[in-house]
């Protein structure tokens, strides 16, 4: 048994949550901000659409076996490419059983999965341009805060415990993992070796699970944290931090809590776009911002040394 933090079971139940149109609890602010973005893409109408439906299966080579602890979203689309012809083919036939038929884009995928697949990987890095990148550093920190917590539960009290206490669906006993609603019963000569847990903040509604032997079987949960993971971040004192980056640095990077671009930044400091722009240029280049092309502008977003280094100036 072991962990897994995984790009692509971030990105099919994200985007499920994106084009359902209903608004959401916990992700809320994230939806108001991404929905938009993703609309204008095109994305709501383009491959993703087809292959992930609004409930029900999703095709098992949108997910492929993490390599690592840490695959990179470069790593699984690798893995995306690398798939069978007859294992997406298969895939796509459990879809249509499942939907009552598939679209255009997967019938053409069906007939000649290996000259389509590149369209869909395409598609893939662009969505997560737009709803995933600038924002990744703050999921993948509640990912490896589930992670170390699950890992030293397991430690402590044993495997048994860590897995009764992943899900309300999820039970451990009688030396069996016992999944309720499941339909089918694995066992380990037909579900591959061992067992992949990957923590995932948009999977909030139960766990989902991925076998294809002779792969080990992969199970998706809710993880720890995800309720306040856009929560505003309490105000620092960045006093500090500006003796050293600049106060009009320092104040760009306590604005972006949340992605933005050089004109927003613009209208909520006062400060000049020209200005704005030298500045997130230099942050860039220091490590404490990242760029991602949305469109026709860029959004900026603080990466996790900015963020460590303004709670480490917090009162």
């Amino acid at each position: 048994m072991r962990f897994a933090v995984s790009p692509m079971w971030e990105v099919g139940p994200s985007f499920r949550l994106i084009v359902s149109g209903s608004a959401h609890p916990v992700h809320r602010p994230w939806i108001e901000q991404v929905r938009p973005r993703v609309a204008a893409a095109g994305l709501d109408r383009g491959w993703l659409s087809e292959l992930i439906p609004p409930s029900g299966y999703v095709p098992d080579f949108l997910n492929p076996a993490p390599s690592g602890p840490a695959p990179t979203l470069a790593d699984e689309l690798a893995g995306i490419m690398a798939a069978p012809d007859d294992r997406v083919r298969g895939d796509l036939d459990r879809l249509r059983e499942e939907q009552g038929r598939l679209g255009p884009r997967l019938r053409g995928l069906h007939a000649d999965p290996r000259a389509r697949r590149q369209r869909i990987v395409e598609e893939i890095e662009t969505y997560w341009e737009l709803a995933l990148a600038p924002y990744w550093a703050r999921i993948r920190a509640v990912l490896d805060a589930d992670v170390f917590h699950r890992a030293r539960q397991s430690a402590e009290q044993g495997p048994g415990h860590l897995l009764d206490g992943l899900h309300p669906s999820l039970s451990w006993d009688d030396n069996a993992l016992r999944l309720a609603y499941r339909q089918r019963t694995l066992s380990r000569k037909t579900a591959g070796t061992g067992l992949v847990l990957i923590p995932s903040v948009f999977t909030s509604r139960g766990p989902f699970t991925r076998v294809t032997p002779p792969e080990p079987p992969q199970l998706a949960y809710p993880a720890r944290g995800t309720g306040g993971l856009w929560r505003p971040r309490a105000a620092t004192r960045t006093e500090a931090v500006a003796g050293v980056l600049g106060r009009s640095r320092t104040r760009l990077l306590a604005e972006l809590d949340t992605p933005a671009s050089t004109t927003e930044l613009a209208r909520r400091t006062g400060l000049s776009p020209s200005g704005v722009s030298q500045y997130l240029t230099a942050l860039r280049d220091a490590g404490l911002v990242s760029a991602h092309r949305a469109g026709r502008s860029v959004l900026y977003a603080r990466t996790s040394v900015a963020d460590s280094l303004l709670a480490g100036a917090a009162p």
